[in-house]
């Protein structure tokens, strides 16, 4: 992503106006987390993409950003963050594995106590970093790790989110949801049907599985 001004506020396509008609079409789509979208509303994506994309940040498509990654479809974000955010007792302490942009982070951010999030790409993690820091996400904690490990030294976590899709589900995840705590993953080959799966750990040993749609990650990496 090239420097610019972190102009918040937006012109023209990257406005407010701009904004409020995604949450709209959003809504329309079907996502009903009012906090949630008001979250999006105020969140500036088009500082997420490089400058020459930020007439388009507001469409609903997702958008290269280097590296060979993207930034996620805001209904595919605002999808996966409702399906975290529900239950009796929404999560307080969150892991994203695949930080990317930093999109995705900073939606949660104002939504939960703490978002802890790992990126194995080292120059878009240093930029990413320093885009949310500037922007004055302080309850966000960023970590150059490769994904499949997780995070063990902060574990356990109420919910783990994952951006990027593994052939199978890396044990290392499993093993750093609370009891009670839900991962939400995309599962399969990348150019076969991938599937959105939240898996619930019951007890130490127990987890159930809920398949929803069909989705599009990039790949992740570096399994174990």
């Amino acid at each position: 992503m090239s420097p610019r001004k972190l102009d918040t506020q937006g012109i023209g396509m990257t406005s407010q106006r701009t904004r409020n008609r995604l949450v709209e079409r959003l809504r329309a789509a079907g996502i009903t987390h009012e906090t949630l979208l008001f979250v999006m509303s105020r969140t500036p994506r088009h500082l997420f993409v490089d400058e020459a994309l930020a007439s388009r940040a507001y469409e609903d498509t997702a958008l290269p950003i280097g590296y060979g990654q993207t930034i996620s479809q805001p209904y595919i974000v605002a999808y996966m963050t409702e399906l975290l955010m529900m239950g009796d007792s929404p999560p307080r302490k969150v892991l994203e594995v695949g930080t990317g942009s930093g999109y995705q982070a900073a939606v949660l951010s104002p939504l939960v106590d703490k978002v802890f999030t790992v990126e194995r790409i080292e120059p878009l993690f240093h930029a990413t970093r320093e885009l949310l820091y500037t922007l004055g996400y302080r309850n966000i904690h960023t970590y150059l790790s490769n994904g499949s490990d997780g995070l063990v030294k902060e574990a356990p976590f109420d919910a783990i989110i994952v951006t990027a899709a593994p052939e199978k589900i890396p044990p290392a995840l499993l093993e750093q949801l609370a009891l009670g705590g839900r991962l939400i993953i995309p599962v399969g080959k990348q150019g076969l049907m991938q599937v959105l799966q939240i898996i619930t750990r019951k007890s130490a040993e127990n987890y159930i599985t809920v398949e929803y749609e069909a989705v599009q990650f990039v790949p992740m990496i570096n399994e174990n």
